[in-house]
């Protein structure tokens, strides 16, 4: 038999309620149909409607119906069976007698029944079509009507009548329907069947024997029902006193969203969006949280609301970003090198410290990543070099242009209130590579700059700081971002522009310029190629020599880098795709006459190096924001003069600084170096340096001044093919300078066979390839007679 549906019904006290349950004529047979109800427990006496719906119920109650109007009524132990066994019924219920039937309009059937008596349930006769079982009647105990029994039986009545003056649900008038009851046994009876309590409690009270235990128990059960229904009634009444405009608010918000839901809100798909994306979200406890309290501002919101997008966006950026996601490192050192070997030519010193970082990271499991800065001139292949380690390592690659950048909010991003306000460039890297351990290259980091609207410099102090930047605060995202799985790669062409602060937190790696057999390499294993690739050629054989390339780099480019090599190859291979849709065809290789046919004549020559060999003209080294340089320095004392010093050039300050200490020295020396004491009181010094449009400046042609100055001044010329740097005390002290690889590259370039520089920088030297610099001899000096001793000739 099927559990009866749920309804909802309201209790019936019959006109005879004075007569006892179970004293009636009829008897009760020893086999009814049993009838299961899952939402209430029948008392003897109560007048209940039930609505049966299903097939099985309406046989039972028309049988029954049919053959002596009575029925045995039990209650399921578990409402949520919808096909109940005989296990599922409890095994004492009421005899009910049906004293009508109506048929309703969707085919059920209302039951107005009565309880007679209570019953207990033995042996099941059928199961089909309804349950049909032994019943044994049970009366109730004799009990005594004393005083003690009054006094209880009138608690309960003030009890319930007390709880249904607290209770707004119940209607007044079932306070007269209690007075109304005189019976002791009936009144337990109705309260117990009307009173707010669980299927399982009512059944304990229908299951007792003595009137006496019923009432005790029901009297309690009482006591707990008013104490709740007093507490409800009192949490009401403070609610309703304390409620202000904005609880007001709240709740019709929350009216508005039920409303919305009945109608099938506007907003309701997009949250619930939001809400699936975030199960699967892995994130620290702060971001779900903050998550959370943005999701129950939107479902308040009305999509035409101001800050509903704003709260919209914020809540996607949270779910973007990857918090907890990261991708797999790729440990293979051999694997990594090839990787590192094949994208980038030479840079030796970076590869090696890449891999140390891999070996221990293999070896650990987990560590802070190091923050690099690769240092060096233009076009070089810094950035590249930043994507091709993302590749050897297995991770992604961003990155993020820092040049021109002036407001702080592009790091740390722009309060949420503003309009237009998003993310600072950092989140939104992280967004973009799509795990929380990306390779992020910071190019341009010397080029940073700052204005009234703050120091995007400072900015950068937290996010490069491994002790710090485990909890970044953007102020977009209003939640701490771990930044400390990032391995930052910072780019710059100068340290001398980055903040002092900042600097101190990279590690700093120089990159120098290449030497011309490097850029040969280079040419012929990835700008050759990719040229001939861009520009249609690749499938036209066709050979570009050493010789070739060597002739286009030193007659037609002066850089550290490639990137003025690439724009000459794409002009030959230009030249090459109109020559081969002209003819058809092409000669099988490039000869050296067929580059100054194809790119004109030589822009740079090293002949003017060889050409200047006279007294007061020596040959400096010069380190140039693209690399080394060759700068001449010419010094003449004029007659009729009055010892004054003149420098011509657009020099410096520090130049200007090592000219004055070269000529101090001198004259301080001008016995030593045979040099006539009155050139100095007599006669004007002037101290030119040739390219006046090119601003000069530094200490290094320190050296380089002061032979310029001893040549002019005793009329010794200086040593053919010499170069020198260096930088000069007024003790003749000679000091160590920078940029040695680029200074003597760009002295070979210069055809220079020999250079002098101070002894300090001799380990600078042996860190270039023996290959680059074949050919140079090297002089290590102290003192500055060191250097006019090599210098000068007699």
């Amino acid at each position: 038999m099927a559990a009866e549906d749920e309804m909802e019904f309201m209790p019936i006290i019959p006109l005879n309620e004075g007569v006892e349950e179970g004293n009636g004529n009829e008897e009760v047979p020893d086999e009814l149909p049993i009838l299961p109800l899952r939402n209430t427990v029948l008392f003897p006496g109560v007048v209940i409607p039930i609505t049966a719906g299903r097939e099985k119920s309406i046989k039972a109650v028309n049988d029954a119906y049919k053959e002596h109007k009575l029925i045995g009524v039990v209650a399921q132990k578990d409402s949520n069976v919808e096909e109940p066994k005989a296990d599922d019924l409890a095994k004492v219920g009421s005899v009910a007698r049906i004293i009508k039937t109506i048929r309703m309009p969707d085919g059920g059937l209302t039951v107005i029944m009565q309880g007679k008596t209570r019953f207990e349930m033995g042996a099941i006769v059928s199961e089909d079509p309804y349950f049909r079982a032994k019943v044994k009647v049970l009366p109730d105990d004799e009990y005594q009507n004393d005083e003690s029994f009054e006094a209880m039986v009138a608690s309960i009545k003030d009890l319930a009548d007390e709880i249904i003056r607290l209770s707004p649900n119940v209607p007044s008038e079932a306070n007269i329907i209690l007075k109304n009851i005189e019976n002791p046994s009936f009144l337990i009876h109705f309260i117990s069947s009307n009173f707010n309590s669980s299927i399982t409690e009512k059944q304990k009270l229908l299951e007792i024997d003595d009137p006496r235990q019923r009432a005790e128990l029901l009297l309690n059960l009482l006591q707990t029902e008013l104490q709740y229904a007093e507490l409800k009634n009192k949490v009401t009444t403070k609610t309703r006193a304390e409620l202000d405009k904005q609880q007001k608010d709240y709740f019709l918000q929350q009216q508005l969203k039920a409303i919305r839901e009945e109608l099938g809100g506007e907003n309701l798909e997009e949250v619930k969006e939001l809400q699936k994306r975030a199960e699967a979200k892995k994130w620290p406890k702060t971001a779900k949280d903050s998550f959370e309290k943005g999701i129950e501002k939107l479902e308040r919101m009305h999509p035409s609301t101001p800050d509903y997008s704003l709260i919209y966006n914020h809540l996607d950026l949270m779910l973007d970003l990857p918090w907890d996601d990261v991708t797999k490192d790729e440990y293979d050192l051999k694997k990594a090198k090839q990787i590192l070997d094949h994208d980038h030519y030479g840079m030796d010193k970076i590869k090696e410290r890449l891999l140390e970082y891999l070996a221990v990271l293999k070896l650990k499991g987990d560590m802070k990543s190091p923050i690099l800065c690769f240092v060096g001139p233009p076009g070089i292949g810094k950035t590249s070099l930043g994507k091709s380690i993302a590749n050897a390592i297995g991770r992604k690659y961003v990155r993020v242009s820092l040049g021109g950048l002036h407001d702080e909010s592009e790091i740390r991003g722009h309060r949420k209130t503003y309009i237009g306000a998003m993310p600072g460039r950092i989140i939104q890297s992280i967004r973009k590579a799509g795990s929380s351990n990306p390779v992020i290259i910071l190019d341009e980091i010397d080029k940073v700059g700052s204005d009234f609207r703050g120091d995007p410099s400072s900015a950068l102090l937290e996010v490069l700081d491994p002790e710090q930047n485990n909890s970044f605060y953007d102020n977009y995202l209003e939640v701490e971002y771990d930044l400390s799985k990032v391995l930052f790669i910072t780019t710059a062409n100068s340290l001398q522009e980055i903040q002092p602060a900042l600097r101190d937190r990279l590690e700093i790696i120089s990159l120098n310029g290449y030497a011309t057999e490097e850029k040969i390499q280079i040419a012929k294993r990835h700008l050759i190629p990719k040229q001939k690739a861009a520009h249609g050629l690749e499938k036209q054989s066709f050979k570009i020599g050493d010789k070739v390339i060597e002739k286009i780099i030193q007659d037609y480019t002066r850089e550290s880098g490639v990137r003025e090599l690439n724009r000459m190859l794409a002009s030959v291979m230009r030249k090459l795709a109109k020559e081969f849709i002209d003819k058809g065809r092409l000669k099988t290789s490039l000869s050296v006459a067929d580059v100054e046919k194809y790119l004109g004549n030589p822009r740079y020559s090293n002949e003017t190096y060889k050409m200047a060999h006279m007294p007061g003209v020596a040959v400096g080294l010069a380190y140039t924001y693209v690399g080394g340089d060759i700068l001449f320095i010419e010094a003449t004392a004029s007659d009729n003069g009055k010892g004054e010093l003149r420098l011509t050039g657009n020099l410096g300050n520090v130049m200007k600084e090592s000219a004055t200490t070269a000529l101090s020295y001198l004259q301080s020396n001008a016995k030593k170096y045979k040099i006539d004491p009155s050139v100095f009181t007599n006669k004007n010094i002037h101290i030119h340096v040739p390219e006046g449009a090119t601003p000069k400046d530094g200490p290094s042609a320190g050296i380089t001044m002061m032979t310029a100055l001893a040549s002019a001044f005793t009329g010794r010329k200086v040593k053919p093919y010499l170069a020198m740097t260096g930088e000069i005390t007024l003790r003749g002290q000679v000091l160590p300078v920078g940029g040695i690889k680029e200074k003597v590259l760009a002295a070979k370039r210069a055809g220079m066979r020999e250079i002098l520089m101070s002894v300090q920088n001799e380990k600078d030297v042996k860190e270039i390839d023996s290959e680059f610099i074949k050919g140079l001899e090297f002089h290590y000096v102290k003192t500055m007679n060191q250097v006019l001793d090599q210098a000068l000739v007699d």
